[in-house]
């Protein structure tokens, strides 16, 4: 019995926390969110930043799926 206390003491110490209304790691989660917000605000405008969005690639058939392409478009041949 003493190794799953053990094994369970940080999931109670987490739940206990939980149930008297503490949030572990909440102010870091926090600091983290403002950090990454001031750091998009200092890169600039997203009208500076905007970029053309690309053309879709063209993509076409070559090596074994040009033959298979070739050979599906006719029906097989006849049988003497």
């Amino acid at each position: 019995m003493g190794e799953f206390l053990i094994a369970a003491m940080p999931l109670l110490l987490l739940l206990a926390a939980l149930v008297l209304g503490r949030y572990p790691g909440c102010e870091a989660a926090i600091r983290l969110a403002e950090r990454f917000a001031s750091r998009r605000r200092s890169k600039g405008t997203v009208a500076r930043n905007w970029r053309r969005p690309r053309p879709p690639a063209v993509r076409t058939p070559h090596g074994g799926l040009l033959i298979a392409l070739g050979l599906a478009q006719r029906p097989p041949p006849l049988v003497a």
